[in-house]
Protein backbone atom coordinates (compact mmCIF):
# COMPACT_ATOMS: atom_id res chain seq x y z
CA UNK A 1 0.00 0.00 0.00
CA UNK A 2 1.52 3.34 -1.04
CA UNK A 3 2.27 6.16 1.39
CA UNK A 4 -0.49 8.36 -0.05
CA UNK A 5 -3.09 5.61 0.35
CA UNK A 6 -1.90 4.94 3.90
CA UNK A 7 -2.19 8.62 4.83
CA UNK A 8 -5.61 8.86 3.18
CA UNK A 9 -6.92 5.86 5.11
CA UNK A 10 -5.29 6.64 8.44
CA UNK A 11 -6.24 10.32 8.21
CA UNK A 12 -9.87 9.40 7.64
CA UNK A 13 -9.96 7.07 10.66
CA UNK A 14 -8.19 9.65 12.81
CA UNK A 15 -10.58 12.37 11.76
CA UNK A 16 -13.64 10.28 12.58
CA UNK A 17 -12.26 9.55 16.06
CA UNK A 18 -11.54 13.24 16.58
CA UNK A 19 -15.03 14.31 15.54
CA UNK A 20 -16.91 11.81 17.68
CA UNK A 21 -14.93 12.69 20.80
CA UNK A 22 -14.80 16.44 20.30
CA UNK A 23 -18.02 17.67 18.69
CA UNK A 24 -20.06 18.34 21.86
CA UNK A 25 -17.25 20.55 23.17
CA UNK A 26 -17.17 22.37 19.83
CA UNK A 27 -20.92 23.04 19.97
CA UNK A 28 -20.57 24.73 23.36
CA UNK A 29 -17.56 26.71 22.12
CA UNK A 30 -19.51 28.14 19.18
CA UNK A 31 -22.55 28.92 21.34
CA UNK A 32 -20.38 30.92 23.72
CA UNK A 33 -18.54 32.66 20.87
CA UNK A 34 -21.73 33.61 19.03
CA UNK A 35 -23.96 34.79 21.88
CA UNK A 36 -24.80 38.48 21.43
CA UNK A 37 -23.22 41.06 23.71
CA UNK A 38 -25.74 41.68 26.55
CA UNK A 39 -27.27 45.08 27.05
CA UNK A 40 -25.93 47.15 29.97
CA UNK A 41 -27.13 45.62 33.21
CA UNK A 42 -28.32 42.43 31.53
CA UNK A 43 -26.71 39.03 32.08
CA UNK A 44 -25.26 37.14 29.10
CA UNK A 45 -27.27 34.35 27.48
CA UNK A 46 -24.87 31.80 28.97
CA UNK A 47 -22.90 32.40 32.16
CA UNK A 48 -20.27 29.88 31.11
CA UNK A 49 -19.62 26.50 29.55
CA UNK A 50 -21.52 24.45 32.15
CA UNK A 51 -24.53 26.76 31.87
CA UNK A 52 -24.43 26.46 28.06
CA UNK A 53 -24.45 22.66 28.36
CA UNK A 54 -27.34 22.76 30.83
CA UNK A 55 -29.46 25.09 28.70
CA UNK A 56 -28.70 23.19 25.50
CA UNK A 57 -29.65 19.82 26.98
CA UNK A 58 -32.77 21.30 28.61
CA UNK A 59 -33.96 22.88 25.35
CA UNK A 60 -32.84 20.35 22.77
CA UNK A 61 -31.90 17.18 24.62
CA UNK A 62 -28.48 15.54 24.47
CA UNK A 63 -28.61 15.50 20.68
CA UNK A 64 -28.42 19.31 20.75
CA UNK A 65 -24.75 18.89 21.69
CA UNK A 66 -24.22 17.12 18.37
CA UNK A 67 -26.03 19.71 16.24
CA UNK A 68 -24.12 20.60 13.10
CA UNK A 69 -22.20 17.32 13.16
CA UNK A 70 -23.57 16.28 9.77
CA UNK A 71 -21.46 18.79 7.82
CA UNK A 72 -18.07 17.90 9.32
CA UNK A 73 -18.98 14.20 9.39
CA UNK A 74 -19.72 14.31 5.67
CA UNK A 75 -16.38 15.95 4.97
CA UNK A 76 -14.19 14.53 7.73
CA UNK A 77 -12.77 11.92 5.38
CA UNK A 78 -11.75 14.54 2.82
CA UNK A 79 -10.50 17.02 5.44
CA UNK A 80 -8.24 14.67 7.36
CA UNK A 81 -7.19 12.77 4.27
CA UNK A 82 -5.97 16.06 2.76
CA UNK A 83 -4.38 17.22 6.05
CA UNK A 84 -2.36 14.07 6.67
CA UNK A 85 -1.63 13.33 3.02
CA UNK A 86 -0.30 16.83 2.28
CA UNK A 87 1.70 16.67 5.49
CA UNK A 88 3.06 13.25 4.48
CA UNK A 89 4.02 14.40 1.00
CA UNK A 90 5.67 17.51 2.39
CA UNK A 91 7.61 15.27 4.77
CA UNK A 92 8.78 13.17 1.81
CA UNK A 93 9.86 16.33 -0.05
CA UNK A 94 11.85 17.67 2.92
CA UNK A 95 13.38 14.33 3.96
CA UNK A 96 17.03 14.10 2.95
CA UNK A 97 16.85 10.33 2.42
CA UNK A 98 14.23 7.60 3.03
CA UNK A 99 13.64 6.74 6.67
CA UNK A 100 15.43 9.76 8.12
CA UNK A 101 13.31 11.49 10.84
CA UNK A 102 12.41 15.11 10.25
CA UNK A 103 13.37 17.87 12.66
CA UNK A 104 10.79 19.78 14.67
CA UNK A 105 11.28 22.82 12.43
CA UNK A 106 10.63 20.71 9.34
CA UNK A 107 7.42 19.38 10.92
CA UNK A 108 6.34 22.98 11.54
CA UNK A 109 6.74 23.63 7.81
CA UNK A 110 4.78 20.44 7.01
CA UNK A 111 1.97 21.56 9.29
CA UNK A 112 1.80 25.02 7.71
CA UNK A 113 1.61 23.55 4.18
CA UNK A 114 -1.08 21.08 5.25
CA UNK A 115 -2.99 23.88 6.98
CA UNK A 116 -3.01 25.91 3.77
CA UNK A 117 -4.49 23.00 1.82
CA UNK A 118 -7.24 22.15 4.32
CA UNK A 119 -8.40 25.75 4.70
CA UNK A 120 -10.35 25.46 1.45
CA UNK A 121 -12.25 22.46 2.79
CA UNK A 122 -12.58 23.80 6.32
CA UNK A 123 -14.15 27.16 5.42
CA UNK A 124 -17.49 26.02 3.92
CA UNK A 125 -17.75 23.17 6.42
CA UNK A 126 -17.19 25.51 9.35
CA UNK A 127 -19.67 28.04 7.99
CA UNK A 128 -22.43 25.40 7.83
CA UNK A 129 -21.52 24.00 11.25
CA UNK A 130 -21.41 27.40 12.93
CA UNK A 131 -24.75 28.48 11.47
CA UNK A 132 -26.45 25.36 12.85
CA UNK A 133 -24.72 25.51 16.23
CA UNK A 134 -25.36 29.21 16.78
CA UNK A 135 -28.96 29.56 15.64
CA UNK A 136 -30.45 28.41 18.97
CA UNK A 137 -28.61 31.08 20.94
CA UNK A 138 -29.33 33.77 18.36
CA UNK A 139 -33.04 32.91 18.23
CA UNK A 140 -33.34 33.15 22.02
CA UNK A 141 -31.75 36.59 21.89
CA UNK A 142 -34.12 37.80 19.17
CA UNK A 143 -31.24 38.47 16.81
CA UNK A 144 -31.97 39.52 13.23
CA UNK A 145 -29.20 37.14 12.19
CA UNK A 146 -31.58 34.24 12.71
CA UNK A 147 -34.23 35.44 10.29
CA UNK A 148 -33.56 32.17 8.46
CA UNK A 149 -34.05 28.90 10.35
CA UNK A 150 -32.09 25.97 9.01
CA UNK A 151 -33.38 22.42 8.94
CA UNK A 152 -29.93 20.88 8.50
CA UNK A 153 -26.55 21.14 6.75
CA UNK A 154 -27.94 20.86 3.21
CA UNK A 155 -30.53 23.53 4.02
CA UNK A 156 -27.75 25.91 5.09
CA UNK A 157 -25.83 25.21 1.88
CA UNK A 158 -28.92 25.72 -0.29
CA UNK A 159 -29.78 29.01 1.41
CA UNK A 160 -26.22 30.38 1.08
CA UNK A 161 -25.96 29.34 -2.58
CA UNK A 162 -29.34 30.87 -3.37
CA UNK A 163 -29.33 34.03 -1.25
CA UNK A 164 -25.80 34.86 -0.13
CA UNK A 165 -23.71 35.16 -3.26
CA UNK A 166 -23.57 31.62 -4.60
CA UNK A 167 -20.44 29.52 -4.17
CA UNK A 168 -18.49 32.54 -2.92
CA UNK A 169 -20.93 32.74 0.00
CA UNK A 170 -19.79 29.34 1.24
CA UNK A 171 -16.26 30.73 1.50
CA UNK A 172 -17.20 33.64 3.73
CA UNK A 173 -14.51 33.78 6.39
CA UNK A 174 -11.78 32.18 4.26
CA UNK A 175 -9.11 34.63 5.42
CA UNK A 176 -9.65 33.99 9.16
CA UNK A 177 -9.94 30.27 8.41
CA UNK A 178 -6.48 30.35 6.79
CA UNK A 179 -5.19 32.56 9.60
CA UNK A 180 -6.30 29.81 11.98
CA UNK A 181 -5.34 26.68 10.05
CA UNK A 182 -1.84 27.64 8.84
CA UNK A 183 -0.22 28.71 12.14
CA UNK A 184 -2.44 26.35 14.14
CA UNK A 185 -1.36 23.25 12.24
CA UNK A 186 2.24 24.43 12.17
CA UNK A 187 2.16 24.65 15.97
CA UNK A 188 0.31 21.35 16.37
CA UNK A 189 2.52 19.18 14.17
CA UNK A 190 5.68 20.85 15.46
CA UNK A 191 4.61 20.27 19.06
CA UNK A 192 3.59 16.69 18.29
CA UNK A 193 7.02 15.88 16.90
CA UNK A 194 8.82 17.69 19.73
CA UNK A 195 6.86 15.80 22.37
CA UNK A 196 7.35 12.45 20.65
CA UNK A 197 11.11 13.00 20.46
CA UNK A 198 11.18 14.09 24.10
CA UNK A 199 9.20 11.03 25.24
CA UNK A 200 11.33 8.73 23.06
CA UNK A 201 14.59 10.28 24.26
CA UNK A 202 15.76 10.89 20.69
CA UNK A 203 14.69 11.29 17.09
CA UNK A 204 13.60 7.67 16.65
CA UNK A 205 9.98 7.68 17.84
CA UNK A 206 8.89 4.43 16.20
CA UNK A 207 8.88 2.54 19.51
CA UNK A 208 6.49 4.83 21.39
CA UNK A 209 3.49 3.14 23.01
CA UNK A 210 -0.15 4.19 22.93
CA UNK A 211 0.10 6.13 26.17
CA UNK A 212 2.90 8.31 24.84
CA UNK A 213 1.03 8.91 21.56
CA UNK A 214 -2.08 9.93 23.52
CA UNK A 215 -0.08 12.40 25.61
CA UNK A 216 1.74 13.85 22.59
CA UNK A 217 -1.42 14.09 20.50
CA UNK A 218 -3.49 15.67 23.27
CA UNK A 219 -0.92 18.32 24.16
CA UNK A 220 -0.24 19.02 20.49
CA UNK A 221 -3.95 19.63 19.95
CA UNK A 222 -3.97 22.05 22.87
CA UNK A 223 -1.10 23.99 21.27
CA UNK A 224 -3.29 24.54 18.18
CA UNK A 225 -5.86 26.55 20.14
CA UNK A 226 -3.33 28.30 22.35
CA UNK A 227 -1.72 29.74 19.23
CA UNK A 228 -4.80 30.84 17.27
CA UNK A 229 -7.89 31.03 19.49
CA UNK A 230 -8.81 34.73 18.97
CA UNK A 231 -8.69 34.12 15.21
CA UNK A 232 -11.24 31.33 15.62
CA UNK A 233 -13.59 33.66 17.52
CA UNK A 234 -13.40 36.20 14.70
CA UNK A 235 -13.98 33.47 12.10
CA UNK A 236 -17.11 32.29 13.90
CA UNK A 237 -18.72 35.73 14.26
CA UNK A 238 -18.00 36.56 10.61
CA UNK A 239 -19.48 33.28 9.37
CA UNK A 240 -22.74 33.70 11.31
CA UNK A 241 -23.00 37.42 10.55
CA UNK A 242 -26.20 38.49 8.79
CA UNK A 243 -25.69 38.72 5.03
CA UNK A 244 -28.05 41.68 4.41
CA UNK A 245 -27.29 43.64 7.58
CA UNK A 246 -23.73 42.69 8.54
CA UNK A 247 -22.23 43.85 11.82
CA UNK A 248 -18.70 43.37 10.53
CA UNK A 249 -17.06 44.47 7.30
CA UNK A 250 -14.20 42.01 7.61
CA UNK A 251 -11.57 40.38 9.80
CA UNK A 252 -9.95 43.52 11.21
CA UNK A 253 -13.28 45.29 11.69
CA UNK A 254 -14.56 42.32 13.71
CA UNK A 255 -11.36 42.31 15.76
CA UNK A 256 -11.67 46.02 16.58
CA UNK A 257 -15.38 45.83 17.43
CA UNK A 258 -15.03 42.78 19.69
CA UNK A 259 -12.10 44.41 21.46
CA UNK A 260 -14.00 47.70 21.86
CA UNK A 261 -17.22 46.16 23.16
CA UNK A 262 -15.94 43.22 25.22
CA UNK A 263 -12.24 43.75 25.74
CA UNK A 264 -9.59 41.06 25.37
CA UNK A 265 -11.82 38.50 27.10
CA UNK A 266 -14.24 38.79 24.17
CA UNK A 267 -11.56 37.22 21.97
CA UNK A 268 -11.45 34.21 24.29
CA UNK A 269 -15.15 33.40 24.59
CA UNK A 270 -15.52 29.62 24.62
CA UNK A 271 -11.81 29.04 25.26
CA UNK A 272 -12.50 26.53 28.05
CA UNK A 273 -14.64 24.21 25.91
CA UNK A 274 -12.18 24.56 23.02
CA UNK A 275 -9.30 23.38 25.19
CA UNK A 276 -11.50 20.77 26.85
CA UNK A 277 -12.34 19.42 23.42
CA UNK A 278 -8.93 19.73 21.82
CA UNK A 279 -6.91 17.57 24.21
CA UNK A 280 -9.06 14.38 24.14
CA UNK A 281 -10.16 14.86 20.52
CA UNK A 282 -6.64 15.25 19.16
CA UNK A 283 -5.35 12.49 21.41
CA UNK A 284 -7.96 10.23 19.78
CA UNK A 285 -7.12 11.54 16.30
CA UNK A 286 -3.35 11.06 16.47
CA UNK A 287 -3.65 7.69 18.20
CA UNK A 288 -6.14 6.42 15.60
CA UNK A 289 -3.96 7.78 12.79
CA UNK A 290 -0.74 6.23 14.08
CA UNK A 291 -2.33 2.86 14.89
CA UNK A 292 -4.17 2.67 11.54
CA UNK A 293 -1.09 3.64 9.55
CA UNK A 294 1.03 1.14 11.46
CA UNK A 295 -1.50 -1.64 10.82
CA UNK A 296 -1.33 -0.94 7.08
CA UNK A 297 2.36 -1.85 7.04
Amino acid sequence: MGDIAKDLTAGTVGGAAQLIVGHPFDTIKVKLQSQPTPLPGQPPRYSGAIDAVRQTVAAEGARGLFKGMGAPLATVAAFNAVLFTVRGQTEAFLRSEPGVPLTVNQQIVCGAVAGTAVSFLACPTELIKCRLQAQGALASAGSVAVAVKYAGPMDVARHVLRSEGGVAGLFKGLFPTMAREIPGNAAMFGMYEALKQYLAGGTDTSGLGRGSLIVAGGLAGGSFWLSVYPTDVIKSVIQIDDYKNPKFSGFFDAFKKILASEGVKGLYKGFGPAMGRSVPANAACFLAYEMTRSSLG
